[in-house]
């Protein structure tokens, strides 16, 4: 059997990108057990409680829930075990001494497959406030709405 190439995308957090303000991301290598592996083939994963973790210099996965396989018997994996980050040193140091700072947090923004190998996204992050968030909706809203006039008038224009 072919080796899958590229990135085949099996879990997002959008909302972690609203509700922090996102500094630096990285990508990390997950250790998994083979039910883990099987369940996540079928897509089926939840980032949305999820949080990174440095403890004695290794960065674990905390809340990600990836349901039991269906077809699993007793070796079956718990739902939310923590699970085992695979970072560089510098990686690992760089996030310990950012994350120090207060407001700083290690969220999990996409969990994947990339040539075959179970791969999550987590970025270093600083949480937004309240009126921070309504900014950005405002902003987001502003751009979308200028995006739409522009091509309207586009849209006149080859008409006329």
């Amino acid at each position: 059997m072919a080796k899958e190439k590229g990135r085949k995308l099996i879990a997002q957090h959008k909302k972690a990108r609203h509700d922090y303000l996102i500094i630096d991301t990285y990508e990390a290598g997950l250790v998994l057990t083979g039910t883990e592996v099987k369940s996540l083939r079928q897509g089926r994963a939840s980032l949305v409680d999820g949080f990174v973790q440095l403890e004695g210099h290794e960065a674990w996965l905390y809340n990600v829930h990836v349901p039991e396989y269906s077809q699993g018997t007793w070796t079956n994996h718990s739902a939310r075990r923590k699970r085992k980050l695979l970072l560089h040193r510098a990686e690992i140091d760089k996030l310990e001494s950012k994350s120090a700072d207060t407001g700083h947090t290690i969220v999990p923004l996409a969990l994947y497959f990339k040539d075959g190998r179970a791969k999550v996204e987590i970025a270093l992050a600083k949480g937004k406030k309240e009126y921070d968030k309504r900014q950005t909706l405002r902003e987001k809203q502003d751009r979308r709405e200028t995006e739409r006039a522009i091509s309207a008038v586009r849209r006149k224009q080859r008409g006329a």
